[in-house]
């Protein structure tokens, strides 16, 4: 039933709101909201996870514009704190009372993959949303996902019921090993499941990428953000609802305003750049890990090798410590695996490495550059 006006993919994620002394500044919320919706976009995205964010937006928006105005998405995280559907059904009906939005335009099970998917299958979280639609609490359901375009394929299999999918895509991930954003959208599409589209700009790692693609940035449209370039790589995509973007501040909302208003797809010359980009990326000397997990397969001690992997990629090319060990923790401790802090250097692992990594030697120091990954989300 998806209703987004399809020119205007631009949406507004609620995950990294303003902050004043800690607390979320409703002031500017209120703005950057009022400027969202002044341009013409509609779309608002929030989760029960989200420290604050549902009731910042029932004040920002619910409660000051028409219902019929805007759609607002939210999500539920059934593998977080809950022992029994009734924990997890309970957090579809608290959003429902800290938005105040009578029902959800777009309703997702949160971060599907890996161990996480299990919480949803046994407290049969699939023909909740159904009966929530079924009531007219939820207009769209679906589910936002971070694991392989092959468990992606089995889950679509399984519920061709589901609305939607929101996945992680980006430019510098397109043809990532460890994330594989093109075969994820290419699975989706080819399900014929329209896509919201997460992390454009990699947790914002993309608005100030590695000096050699700024260079091809600012020699293609010298007064574009590096930013700008990630959310119109997402938008230009077909088969495409919206793009989240997590704006912190009324700048970021007035950049991203600037040329999302009115896109209309990316030009050849644009597109040219951006691939050039994605070329300066992967010329960055990185571990060759190609994410085949034979290395983890044989680990005594359940490391999260390619997860880790991830990390130390993602430092060497951000240069962001704590962004490295937030995306690193999603591929390690998020899907039930040790962190390097466990390796005993027994070297099972590079025996069957194709790639010849010096495995241990790089777990080593992964572990005094970002300590524990294995923390739980």
């Amino acid at each position: 039933m998806c209703i987004m006006n399809e020119k205007k993919k631009l949406g507004f994620g609620l995950m990294r709101l303003p902050k004043n002394n800690e607390e979320i500044d409703l002031v500017q919320v209120k703005e950057m909201v009022d400027r969202f919706l002044a341009a013409g976009f509609t779309y608002f995205d929030t989760a029960w996870a989200y420290p604050g964010s549902e009731d910042a937006i029932r004040k920002a928006l619910v409660e000051r514009y028409p219902r019929d105005s805007y759609q607002l998405a939210t999500k539920n995280a059934a593998w977080l704190n809950c022992r029994t559907r009734d924990d997890a059904v309970e957090q579809f009906n608290t959003s429902l009372a800290r938005t105040g939005a009578g029902y959800f335009d777009y309703y997702l099970l949160h971060n599907l993959g890996g161990h996480h998917t299990d919480y949803f299958d046994d407290f049969d979280m699939w023909t909740f949303i159904q009966d929530k639609k079924q009531e007219g609490l939820v207009l769209n359901a679906g589910f936002s996902f971070h694991s392989t375009p092959a468990e992606l394929e089995k889950l679509l299999e399984q519920h061709p019921e589901v609305d939607f999918v929101q996945l992680q895509i980006n430019y510098a991930d397109w043809d990532n090993p460890s994330v594989q954003s093109r075969e994820c959208y290419e699975t989706a599409c080819r399900f014929g499941k329209p896509v919201i589209i997460m992390e454009p700009v990699k947790g914002g790692m993309l608005a100030d990428p590695p000096e050699s693609v700024k260079e091809i940035f600012k020699a293609a449209e010298p007064g574009s953000s590096c930013a700008s370039w990630a959310l119109r790589f997402a938008a230009d995509l077909e088969g495409v609802l919206t793009v989240l973007s997590g704006m912190s501040n009324i700048e970021q909302m007035e950049d991203n305003l600037s040329y999302m208003k009115d896109f209309a797809g990316l030009s050849a010359k644009q597109q040219d750049a951006i691939d050039k980009a994605r070329t300066a990326l992967k010329e960055i000397p990185l571990i060759p890990c190609t994410h085949c997990n034979y290395c983890a397969n044989v680990c005594p001690e359940n490391v999260g090798i390619p997860g880790t992997f991830t990390a130390l990629n993602n430092l060497t090319l951000y240069r962001n410590p704590e962004v490295a060990k937030w995306q690193g923790s999603w591929q390690v401790g998020g899907i039930g695996k040790k962190s390097s802090l466990s390796c005993i250097k027994c070297g099972q692992c590079e025996e069957a490495c194709p790639q010849h990594i010096s495995i241990r030697e790089e777990l080593e120091k992964a572990s005094e550059l970002l300590g524990d990954l294995a923390v739980p989300l």
